[in-house]
């Protein structure tokens, strides 16, 4: 390999106006994927982590609470269309419940923690290209949003997709968007600093960052997170939850033997072989919710004492240049994990949340559940549980939002339930109730008449 691949990678990049030090961050990634490197964690690399504080157990004055929450910036990511459910804009834009969306719902918690607490409470979203506009069009009913004439948006980087086989950009003329690919969440230090906002940031006062995804609710402002990390000294925090059979698959934290330095380790690097240690929850007992918090003074200096190379682990994600067709090009795609910074600050740290701070919706399974009667908004914008939350299984009828919209257009009370499984092509009818554990098997088209009880 020759420095051919690079060099025509970095001047793409430069031509569709990526910010430099994307490009610089890039470039070093790319030295690592040349020399072989794979960013696979051994299990024997490291020891679990199985001690935490616990929110619940601490206790956090109100005064200093208030005083760091007032001093705290809220960033929500953005970037995803959710194609996987059939989507094709901001994910964040799809109905919730009660006719909001998620952004809707993002919007309400933050104005309403802002007038609880007296403080004003920034709220950023990192974009991507294709979700910039939408978001920004749909934001515009919330003009009392914008604080200091600081953006309400910053957009991620772009960078190439490089051939498997030479590390050259990929060239797809049929549709030449799919040439490029996001750098994955870990460009969320270099697209705050690249885009200026970091700075601008700074400058106004702002001195703490709490992070999460857009399509996590459960993840509100919350004024006593921010006076528990204020009060730790750590120039970054990571919120984890305990794990359960059902958590499996997500990234966990552990303690590298090398240094003591806790790390994060996600599925793409476990080594395919030691699976069986990633996914057992006994022997790494806490996943990371992708909630984190950062000081924004120290991650500006060190990113600039490191060039804007961040150097967070390498992600090496190989696919086909056309997600859909399995016959085009293999491609590499260089990701980072923005909660791997977790290694890169000495003093990082970590708390143990409850699970009413990970509520994620991934499928139509979690977006059942949000749409119930399980949950309620409260007046602050937070969805309450009223009961605990059933396991919900819908098979591939249920994928794409529309199917699921069109079988389930008035969502079934789940306040009794313990779990529920549908493999068939059912359709519910109004005022359905589930109790206990209720399996629906069909064969073929069938409709659940309004007002049935579903159990055993």
């Amino acid at each position: 390999m020759s420095d051919k691949g690079l060099e025509l990678a970095i001047q793409k990049m430069r031509e569709a106006g990526v910010a430099e030090a994307a490009v610089q961050v890039f470039g070093d990634y790319y030295r690592q994927v040349e020399s072989g490197a794979t960013g696979l964690i051994p299990e024997d690399s490291i020891e679990p982590l199985t001690d935490l504080p616990r929110l619940e157990d601490l206790e956090v004055d109100a005064e200093q609470a208030r005083e760091a929450f007032a001093q705290t910036v809220v960033i929500k990511l953005n970037g995803g269309l959710g194609t996987s459910m059939g989507l094709d804009k901001a994910k964040n834009l799809l109905e919730v419940r009660e006719g909001k969306t998620f952004l809707d719902i993002i919007a309400g918690q933050v104005l309403a923690a802002r007038r609880e607490h007296g403080v004003k409470l920034p709220l950023l979203l990192m974009n991507s290209f294709r979700t910039q506009s939408d978001t920004l069009a749909a934001l515009a009913k919330y003009p009392e949003l914008v604080v200091d004439g600081l953006p309400l948006d910053f957009v991620q980087n772009q960078e190439p997709k490089l051939r498997a086989d030479d590390l050259t950009p990929v060239e797809w003329p049929a549709d030449p968007t799919l040439e490029w690919c996001p750098p994955g969440h870990g460009d969320l230090y270099t697209a705050l600093e690249g885009s200026g906002v970091l700075d601008q940031l700074v400058e106004a006062g702002f001195r703490y960052a709490s992070v999460s995804n857009g399509d996590n609710l459960g993840a509100a402002p919350d004024a006593r997170m921010a006076g528990w990390f204020a009060a730790s000294g750590a120039p970054y925090a990571a919120e984890v939850c305990v794990r359960t059979v059902n958590d499996r698959k997500g990234g966990h934290l552990a303690v590298r033997k090398a240094d003591g330095q806790l790390v994060l380790r996600d599925t793409a690097q476990c080594p395919p072989e030691e699976m069986d240690y990633f996914t057992d929850e006994h022997r790494h007992p806490f996943f990371h919710t992708n909630n984190l918090w950062f000081d924004l003074v120290q991650l500006r200096d060190t990113l600039r004492e490191r060039g804007s190379v961040l150097g967070l682990p390498l992600i090496r994600n190989e696919k086909t240049v056309d997600p859909s067709d399995s016959s085009s090009p293999a491609v590499v795609q260089i990701e980072s994990a923005m909660g791997a910074a977790i290694e890169v600050f000495a003093g990082a740290t970590a708390i143990c949340v409850g699970r009413e701070r990970f509520l994620p919706v991934k499928t139509t399974n979690e977006l059942l559940l949000l749409r119930s009667d399980l949950y309620e908004l409260d007046e602050a914008n937070r969805l309450v549980a009223r009961a605990k939350t059933p396991a919900i299984k819908l098979d591939k009828h249920y994928k794409l939002v529309q199917d699921f919209e069109r079988r389930i257009p008035n969502p079934p009370s789940l306040v009794k339930a313990t779990s529920l499984t549908v493999n068939g092509d059912v359709t519910f009818g109004r005022d359905v109730v589930v109790t206990g554990d209720a399996v629906v098997e069909a064969d073929e088209p069938t409709t659940i008449p309004d007002g049935i009880v579903l159990g055993g």
